[in-house]
C-alpha cells in the first residue's frame, strides 16, 4: 500500500470514520463492522485497496478483530491530551508496517513524499500506517486542537477536524448534526404557543 504524505486529510477522515463504527459511538445502532462483509463495504466506501487483500482475497474474521483493536488505538490518539502524546501514538502505529518515506513524482509530474507499507503486512498494519500518517499530518499542519469530542448530546464520538475553517462540531455530521437539528426543531415547536383556532 502506498499513500502520499501530503494527503493527510484523507487518512484522518478514514480514521474518524473507523472510530465512528464502534458501538461505543453508535450506542443505538450497535457495531458497524460486525463481519468481513461489513469491513469490505467500509474499505470500498473509502476507496481503499490494501495490498493485504491483493488478488481478490476478502477480509477474514481475524482481519475484522484486528480492525476492532486498531479502532481503539486510533481513538486513543484522537483523545490524547498533548501533541507530543499524539505524535508518539502515530509513530507507533506507522511503525507497524510503514517504511521510510520515498520521494518520487506523481502522475502530474510533481514531487511528492510517499509512505509505503512493508510487503506481507497485515490489513490492520497497512491501515494503521495510513491512518496514523493522516493523524500526524493533522497535528503538524492544523494543530492538536483539531482533535475533538462530538458536540452532540449523548454522543461519545471523537474526530479529526480537517475542514478549512476548523469549525466542525460533530463526529458524523449527517447523523449527529441532523439528529440535533431535528431535536432542536421539535423543542421549538413544543415551546411555541399554539395558534388559536380561527386565527
Amino acid at each position: 500500500m502506498e499513500f502520499p504524505l501530503g494527503d493527510y486529510a484523507r487518512g484522518a477522515a478514514v480514521a474518524t470514520a473507523l472510530v465512528c463504527t464502534s458501538p461505543t459511538v453508535r450506542a443505538t445502532e450497535g457495531e458497524a463492522l460486525p463481519d468481513a462483509d461489513a469491513l469490505t463495504a467500509f474499505l470500498t466506501r473509502h476507496d481503499l485497496r490494501p495490498d493485504a487483500l491483493a488478488d481478490g482475497r476478502p477480509p477474514s474474521p481475524a482481519d475484522v478483530h484486528q480492525l476492532h483493536l486498531l479502532r481503539r488505538e486510533v481513538r486513543g490518539i484522537i483523545e490524547t491530551e498533548t501533541p507530543d502524546h499524539a505524535a508518539a501514538g502515530t509513530a507507533v502505529l506507522t511503525g507497524r508496517a510503514g517504511r521510510a518515506p520515498v520521494l518520487r513524482q506523481d502522475g502530474d509530474g510533481r514531487w511528492q513524499w510517499y509512505v509505503t507499507t512493508a510487503a506481507g503486512a497485515s490489513l490492520a498494519d497497512e491501515l494503521a500506517a495510513f491512518l496514523a500518517t493522516g493523524l500526524a499530518g493533522v497535528v503538524r499542519t492544523l494543530g492538536h486542537e483539531r482533535f475533538r469530542d462530538c458536540a452532540a448530546p449523548g454522543c461519545r464520538g471523537v474526530f479529526a477536524d480537517t475542514t478549512r475553517a476548523g469549525r466542525r462540531r460533530y463526529c458524523t455530521p449527517e447523523r449527529c448534526g441532523n439528529r440535533l437539528k431535528v431535536a432542536n426543531h421539535r423543542l421549538r415547536r413544543s415551546l411555541s404557543p399554539s395558534t388559536p383556532q380561527g386565527a
